[in-house]
């Protein structure tokens, strides 16, 4: 049985890098660190995680083509012996789809949290009429995929 996406309609076509992309984050959808996505107005965003006891040293923020990567990493002190250790000192990857054409304008870490700052450029629509042709030559496909007048 075909495996059914809804990037399986014929309507959509070159949609396959997106489903992939899709796949991806959803396979790292961990619940750490805990993080919140705010649209301050039509074309800017932020993402806030909470990164507690994280230095900036501790932190990569990374944008590879369309997809926003946050790594935090702490270095374990062996000099350090806890009783009880509840804050958690985890490395974690966190990733994020972004649409085509968005900036990042700017991190902060401040008290804690992250915050990245995101700008959508204005799209202007595209809109180009194509001309139809009349029909002046037949035109059939060999076997070999050359193009046969």
């Amino acid at each position: 049985m075909p495996n059914l996406t809804p990037f399986n309609n014929p309507f959509l076509v070159g949609f396959d890098e997106l489903e992939q992309m899709l796949l991806r984050v959803a396979k790292g959808a961990d619940s750490f660190p805990p993080y919140n996505v705010e649209q301050l107005d039509p074309t800017t965003f932020e993402i806030t995680m909470a990164v507690a006891g994280y230095t900036q040293e501790d932190l990569d923020i990374i944008q590879e083509d369309n997809q926003l990567v946050i790594r935090g990493q702490q270095e374990h002190d062996p000099n350090r012996h806890y009783l009880h250790q509840g804050i958690a000192a985890r490395s974690f990857i966190k990733s994020f789809v972004l649409a085509d054409g968005m900036q990042i304008k700017g991190a902060l870490l401040e008290n804690g949290l992250l915050i990245i700052t995101l700008q959508k450029p204005q799209k202007t629509p595209n809109i180009k009429r194509i001309e139809i042709q009349k029909k002046s030559k037949t035109v059939h496909l060999k076997k070999k995929g050359t193009l046969d007048e």
